[in-house]
């Protein structure tokens, strides 16, 4: 099973497309965030949650559940704004924001993660900006881009694929 998170106009087939507007024609109406996902325990393969989980209040809460529906090495794929975006902040409902550390928290590599009882393995992130896309120079120095140089040449977005571990 796939899940495609907020699917809002971006309907894919093969995908089980949950959003909270009935407008958007879901095959689940349901709001992702603070509330269980209406799935088995280790049933998905794939999740897609792109330009979504900025609005997540409950974030923590959404990342147990997903890692409860995954199986062991699914896949999750986020596309949201990067936190020193224009976008990040132009919508009035972005209540999350995002870092090129922000799953650190999460990847065993980093050894962190036995507060969260959840594990994702980072298999890629990158940035992407207006005019470069993913192939902004950027992402050949992320950190010290985002130490020194995000606030001034802010990308667009960021972009991860995190796999889960269990």
């Amino acid at each position: 099973m796939k899940l495609n998170l907020g699917c809002g106009n971006d309907y894919r087939e093969g995908y089980v497309n949950i959003d909270s507007s009935k407008y958007a024609k879901p095959d689940v109406l349901l709001n992702i965030d603070g509330n269980k996902l209406p799935f088995e325990d280790n049933s998905v393969d794939e999740v897609i949650a792109r330009a979504i989980l900025e609005h997540i209040r409950d974030l923590d809460g959404l990342l147990k559940e997903l890692y409860r529906v995954c199986k062991p090495e699914a896949k999750i794929i986020i596309d949201v704004p990067y936190f020193s975006s224009e976008s990040a902040f132009s919508h009035y409902q972005h209540v999350t924001f995002f870092s090129w550390t922000t799953f650190d928290l999460f990847n065993p590599e980093h050894g962190e993660h036995f507060h969260t009882g959840i594990k994702f393995k980072i298999t890629d992130r990158y940035l992407s900006s207006r005019f470069f896309g993913k192939n902004t120079p950027f992402n050949l120095f992320p950190r010290i881009y985002q130490e020194y140089l995000c606030w001034i040449f802010p990308v667009r977005s960021i972009h991860f694929e995190l796999e889960v571990m269990k």
